[in-house]
């Protein structure tokens, strides 16, 4: 790891080195959001991830078979029954674009989670030898990737808001719900509507970014158990990062699985009115 010292890094500047962002300017150092920059890490391992996803749907979709599935297929199967049926319960009206939509969304969250599995060092270690001294390889430990897909949740909302219900019907919505339709009452019914659309995006994004960036910080911290040059380090890096990362198969798939749903109640909100 490079950072421009002749000596060891610190704790601190470990953690600070493995926080800090590839960016179009250079880098830059935690998860705050600036406009001014884009995360070129973040970008490159979300469409990398997505890429991947792409790729092992449409290879299960050409091999699927109407005979007994293999282990690959049937797994595909199970999961792509599971979101049709959550959608099911939870949209009413077409769901021909939807179900697709949320498998999508839970496979391509699925697999960025599962980027903090791979050990902390290694992608950095690597990008070091192309001349990349910072890399952060989760992108949805990034704030700015997770409320970025929240807003485009937001903006499949917006669409299907304005095609069940019609430009004018939502309109009407938007200043006569939730207090009802008097001129009064407008104002706080169109206020109420935008702080709950915001609410709602600022929660969806920052609840799976919360949970990825500590477990992110976890194994940094587990790592440097193992930079003590000690038995007990090795061990404790060894046994800790196991126990981890059982735990951490639980919060990977959990916030997938968390992100999808809310994916489909807010847009099933969208398929009904107050």
């Amino acid at each position: 790891m490079a950072t421009g010292t002749e000596h060891a890094p610190t704790a601190g500047e470990y953690i600070g080195h493995h926080l800090t962002h590839l960016t179009s300017t250079g880098h830059k150092q935690a998860s705050v959001i600036d406009w001014s920059v884009l995360n070129v890490d973040t970008i490159f391992w979300s469409i990398a991830m997505g890429l991947l996803g792409i790729f092992l749907l449409s290879r299960a979709a050409s091999k699927a078979t109407s005979g007994v599935p293999g282990r690959f297929q049937a797994a595909v199967e199970i999961l792509v029954e599971m979101v049709e049926s959550q959608s099911k319960n939870i949209v009413h009206g077409d769901r021909s674009f939807i179900a697709p939509a949320a498998l999508t969304v839970f496979v391509w969250v699925l697999f960025m989670n599962a980027m903090d599995f791979f050990p902390v060092d290694m992608f950095p270690r690597i990008g070091e030898l192309f001349g990349i001294h910072y890399q952060r390889v989760v992108p949805t430990a990034d704030l700015n990737g997770t409320l970025g897909m929240s807003i485009g949740v937001l903006l499949m909302c917006i669409y299907y808001n304005i095609k069940v219900k019609g430009f004018g019907g939502w309109l009407h919505e938007l200043f006569t719900a939730p207090f009802g339709n008097h001129p009064l009452l407008y104002p706080v019914n169109f206020a109420m509507q935008m702080i709950e659309f915001t609410a709602k995006t600022v929660s969806h994004g920052m609840r799976l970014f919360g949970n990825m960036y500590a477990g992110e910080l976890v194994f940094m911290l587990i790592a440097l158990m193992g930079s003590t040059a000690t038995a007990a380090g090795f061990f404790g890096h060894v046994v800790a990062g196991s126990i981890w990362a059982i735990f951490h198969i639980l919060i990977v798939v959990l916030q997938a699985f968390i992100f999808m749903m809310l994916t489909l109640v807010y847009i099933g909100q969208a398929h009904e009115g107050h």
